[in-house]
């Protein structure tokens, strides 16, 4: 049995499509979800599919709270579906190779602090580019600087509002990486 971990901030969606595809293969596991937010909609998600969730604040991610919750876990992945924050060294460290995040571009475009979301997609928009995709890639110590896993591109040249191009680049992020966590663990 392989184990996942999450983090998310946010609605959730990535990670209950990880959670939808990961329950109907019996060799794989969502362990935990954990979240920085007690509003987030990815608790509720968590929840419909019977999985733990452990919300924290930003003393408890740098400490050893969220570690030793991740470490009781034995996490083969851990998948940084939409989290937010800056992701700790410590565990980084425990998890060499381990920690894989999706970003909503074609790194090394628009990636780094503050780029994420809609700040993304209204870049991509007013740099009038042709495509854009997702990057599914290791996490190291540095804003989406690891190493790139996965890319896949999408047509935005016709999109006329960030919202156009998030709703694709959302698609692609369902489509993929449920998929590419899956290969990842298979290797």
């Amino acid at each position: 049995m392989k184990n996942i971990v999450l983090f998310a901030s946010g609605g959730g969606s990535n990670a209950e499509k990880i959670m939808e595809y990961f329950g109907k293969k019996d060799e794989f596991n969502v362990v935990g979800l954990f979240t920085n937010n007690p509003n987030a909609g990815a608790i509720n998600r968590a929840k419909s599919y019977n999985v733990p969730v452990f919300v924290f604040n930003r003393e408890e991610l740098n400490g050893d709270f969220v570690l030793k919750n991740v470490q009781n876990l034995n996490p083969d992945v851990i998948v940084l579906a939409g989290f937010l924050w800056k992701f700790p060294s410590n565990i980084i460290a425990q998890y060499p190779d381990r920690v894989v995040n999706i970003h909503p571009a074609l790194l090394p475009k628009y990636g780094g602090k503050g780029m994420y979301g809609i700040h993304v997609h209204t870049a991509v928009l007013e740099n009038k580019e042709e495509e854009t995709g997702i990057t599914i890639h290791y996490v190291n110590d540095n804003y989406d600087e690891g190493n790139i896993i996965f890319q896949a591109t999408v047509k935005v040249s016709d999109c006329t509002s960030p919202q156009e191009v998030a709703s694709r680049v959302l698609a692609l992020e369902h489509e993929h990486f449920p998929r590419v966590i899956e290969e990842f663990l298979s290797k």
